[in-house]
C-alpha cells in the first residue's frame, strides 16, 4: 500500500512539475495575439507600394481622385503619395484600440495628411474589414453625419 501511495504522490508531483514547465515555456507573443496581427499588418503595408482601388465617401465614388497615385508606408510613420510629378507627405500608424481582445476589429489604421485637397478625405482612424499581404479593406462610420466611408488599398 505504501508503494502505491508513493507512486501516486510521485505522479501528482510529476504532473504539477510538467504543468509549470509548460506554462513557463509559453512566449509573451502567445499572451496577446493582437500584437501578432498588428505586426503582420505593419509588415505587409511597409512592403512595396500601394494604390487606392476604391474610395467611397458617404456613398459617392471618389476613387478617381487617387488613381494615378502610389502610396508608400515607411517604417518611420511617414506616408508618401506620389504620381510621378506631384508628391504629398502625411503620416500613418496602426493602433490597437482594445488590448483585451485578439481581433483585428480593434485595430485602427490611422492616416493623416495636413492638406486641404482630396487627400484630407483620407484622414481618419479607419477600421479593418479585411487585410492580406496584397489588399487592405477599411471602413469608417462617421460620428457626425452617420455616413459610411470605404477605402481599399491594393499592392502594386
Amino acid at each position: 500500500m505504501k508503494n502505491r501511495k508513493r507512486t501516486t504522490q510521485s505522479f501528482i508531483f510529476y504532473m504539477a512539475f510538467l504543468g509549470l514547465f509548460i506554462l513557463a515555456s509559453c512566449s509573451k507573443e502567445d499572451d496577446n495575439p493582437s500584437d501578432n496581427i498588428q505586426n503582420t499588418v505593419i509588415s505587409n503595408v511597409q512592403d512595396g507600394t500601394w494604390r487606392i482601388t476604391s474610395f467611397i465617401d458617404s456613398g459617392s465614388d471618389e476613387t478617381s481622385n487617387f488613381t494615378s497615385y502610389n502610396f508608400s508606408f515607411n517604417s518611420s510613420g511617414v506616408l508618401t503619395a506620389s504620381n510621378g510629378s506631384t508628391s504629398y507627405t502625411g503620416t500613418w500608424s496602426i493602433s490597437d484600440s482594445n488590448s483585451n481582445d485578439d481581433s483585428q476589429d480593434d485595430l485602427d489604421f490611422n492616416i493623416q495628411f495636413n492638406l486641404t485637397n482630396d487627400f484630407e478625405d483620407l484622414n481618419d482612424d479607419w477600421d479593418f474589414i479585411s487585410q492580406s499581404a496584397n489588399k487592405i479593406e477599411l471602413i469608417d462610420v462617421s460620428g457626425g453625419n452617420g455616413g459610411t466611408d470605404y477605402l481599399t488599398f491594393e499592392k502594386n
